[in-house]
């Protein structure tokens, strides 16, 4: 798969990767992902769950720009985890094979917001029902009967856990929950800013420069976020530590935000 090196920046200044590669056991996320990118019901969803969040209530990118940074930040750090050792235990508590746990990250990290069509409050609980019609009808093509109700269950459980309301029982659903919070970036803002929005969650986006993921010397991943000035605090203190909290992943994610154009000096450095 493509590493933050090979990312490309986006019109709004975001890190993506769209022609990311994802080389996992048995290759089966190679056959799942371009499927569930190109599904006609899924594209639309993902347009669409951005009318609630960001036309009708001036919140920050939730749509297909969003969905498609989270799936890759997801399934970096779940190949970081893997490669330093950390168990996951979704799919093998299912009784399912180790190829089929980036298959639950992708379809999380996917279907996690289609919520925001019903509405942008509770929306994890809305994605429920809505994520499981898609996926009756999408995962037959690559599934059993059995393995199918399986796969589903766990990105269900994943879906639900995205928010901080319930806590992640299984690694593939703390991935989901960390990658949402990864997507932080000033672009993400862009819209609610140039339409007059100046809450602190629009602020603090805007103070993010960069987020980088790599392998760490002392836990399994390294997350580097560049700030340009305090207010990028919010997001990093806020919203990603809540996340990071009780997500199953606490013990192998090191995060350090370094404040690089404040010219006070008064924030630095963070380090969680």
């Amino acid at each position: 798969m493509g590493t933050d090196d090979a990312d490309t920046d986006d019109a709004d200044g975001r890190k993506y990767d769209p022609d990311a590669s994802h080389a996992f056991p048995d290759g089966k996320l190679n056959r799942v992902l371009p499927a569930l990118v190109e599904d006609p019901e899924v594209r639309t969803y993902l347009d669409a769950q951005n009318v609630n969040a960001v036309t009708r209530k001036g919140y920050n990118d939730h749509g297909p720009k969003h969905i498609q940074i989270v799936r890759n930040r997801a399934l970096r750090l779940y190949e970081l985890l893997k490669r330093a050792g950390v168990a996951f235990n979704g799919a093998t508590d299912q009784g399912l094979s180790e190829a089929d746990e980036p298959v639950i990250v992708a379809l999380a990290a996917t279907l996690h917001d289609v919520g925001h069509v019903v509405h942008r409050d509770r929306h994890p609980y809305y994605s429920i029902p809505l994520a499981a019609d898609l996926l009756d009808r999408f995962l037959p093509e690559f599934y059993d009967t059995e393995a199918a109700v399986r796969v589903k269950a766990e990105t269900l459980h994943a879906i639900l856990c995205h928010h901080t309301e319930e806590d992640p029982l299984t690694r593939e659903a703390g991935v989901i929950r960390v990658a949402d919070a990864l997507d932080m970036e000033r672009g993400r803002s862009r819209i609610p800013y140039e339409k007059g929005g100046r809450g602190i969650n629009t602020l603090s986006s805007r103070a993010i420069r960069d987020v980088s993921l790599r392998e760490g010397d002392d836990r399994a991943v390294l997350v580097e976020i560049e700030m340009v000035n305090a207010a990028g605090v919010y997001q990093v203190d806020n919203l990603l530590k809540a996340k990071l909290e009780d997500s199953t992943l606490e013990d192998h994610v090191r995060i350090v935000a370094i404040n690089t154009k404040e010219e006070s000096g008064l924030v630095e450095r963070i380090e969680l």
